[in-house]
């Protein structure tokens, strides 16, 4: 007797996705790193290709992955230049950690834990306690934010050890909550232009015998979104900060490095039904789907009690070809978050996660309409979106 056949493809296996190389080459490696060379107690030096110095100064490109640096020498000749530089001269890239998204990756540079134990797993993910969706980039609903995420920052370990530390970074972020959980610690300097943030940086690092400074730049990122990778105004952002990474660099007093890195790479999306699929018109991934969290290409599905097996077996038949889909307990155990998720995250993360593989989306067009209509997306585990620089410039 035949036996059945299967009538399409297997899906994409759990353990085939390539995880992020946390503990080892992830940017919630690099601060801890780099504190360790400057004798902060508590953390441990995991980047092992970084050699220690006693002024330390980490500019975050936000958006900027390493695959659109490199396919854009003439826009960015400076940081092109660097390349050979990227994590203690390999040549080689570190990656974001899952999601690659703002949010989770802000708190893992600053905490230096991956996103299992910091607890922002997400664009947005449910609060076990509230059953409600939180958005940990804008912090809404509100909620304690020391509750939320209560281990302390590398910059107030570094500051309780003597270190000067300081972020150098818009007015607008020196309150929000998510700047108390991820980069607090030391002295929050706000400046508007990108060549103040520089200058302030560079005078900053002068301000100690030993000092850890972070800044920070998101214009690339918003002209990614808005306008793609392929747009003018993306490659304009590209240049402009290719000249402040530049201005930084010249500016450094001696027994410096400046590590140029980013949140996440970006990818263009098109716009069809091929390639954006609308869960809000879709009704099999709405059935037995309580809540919808995460973004197009890196979703937390939040089943309605009971319906979690039939939830995943759904979404791995209409999607598991393009996506890699899994249980909660499954992207766990293959360390999709972590070697370890505490046990107040386990909650926050999807009873059904799903990764992007292919050159897809998962959009909301009702209830998330402008994320839907986005043009460059990030948040997956594929190297445009995961890979990020480490260029390193010393004195």
């Amino acid at each position: 007797m035949a036996l059945p056949t299967w009538d399409h493809p297997e899906p994409l296996a759990v353990g085939s996705a390539p995880v992020p190389e946390y503990g080892a080459g992830s940017l919630a490696d690099l601060l801890p790193t780099l504190a360790a060379g400057m004798e902060v107690p508590g953390v441990t030096a995991a980047i092992r290709e970084l050699a220690p110095a006693d002024r330390a100064c980490v500019f975050l490109i936000d958006g900027l992955g390493w695959e659109q640096l490199r396919a854009h020498p003439d826009e960015a000749p400076f940081m092109t230049s660097l390349l050979a530089s990227s994590r203690g001269g390999t040549g080689r890239p570190i990656t974001a950690g899952y999601p690659a998204t703002t949010a989770t990756s802000l708190a893992s540079v600053g905490t230096g834990l991956p996103p299992g134990a910091h607890g922002l797993p997400g664009y947005t993910v449910r609060d076990p306690d509230t059953r409600e969706l939180m958005n940990q980039l804008r912090w809404q609903p509100w909620t304690a934010p020391h509750v939320w995420q209560p281990y302390p920052t590398v910059f107030q370990l570094a500051h309780e050890a003597g270190v000067h530390a300081a972020q150098v970074s818009s007015p607008a972020f020196e309150h929000t909550p998510l700047t108390k959980v991820a980069l607090s610690g030391g002295t929050f300097h706000g400046r508007l232009s990108g060549e103040d943030r520089m200058d302030l940086a560079a005078a900053q690092l002068r301000a100690g015998d030993r000092a850890l400074v972070y800044t920070y730049y998101s214009e690339v990122d918003g002209a990614g979104h808005r306008y793609g990778l392929d747009s003018d105004t993306w490659r304009g952002q590209l240049m402009h900060v290719d000249r402040l990474v530049q201005r930084l660099a010249e500016q450094l007093p001696p027994r410096s490095a400046l590590y140029v890195t980013a949140d996440h790479g970006m990818i263009d999306i098109p716009f069809d039904e091929q390639h954006r699929i609308d869960f809000d018109e879709d009704w099999e991934l709405r059935a037995g789907v309580a809540l919808l969290g995460g973004e197009g290409r890196a979703r937390h599905v939040y089943a309605v009690p009971g319906a979690e097996s039939d939830v995943l077996t759904c979404w791995r038949e209409v999607l598991g070809e393009q996506f890699w889909i899994a249980s909660r307990d499954e992207a766990i155990a293959a360390g999709w978050f972590g070697p370890t998720v505490d046990e107040r995250v386990y909650g926050r993360i999807g009873d059904v996660v799903a990764a992007a593989r292919d050159d897809v989306l998962i959009i909301a067009s009702e209830r998330e309409p402008k994320e839907s209509a986005m043009v460059g997306n990030h948040g997956s585990m594929t190297p445009a979106e995961q890979l990020v620089p480490l260029l390193e410039v010393r004195s």
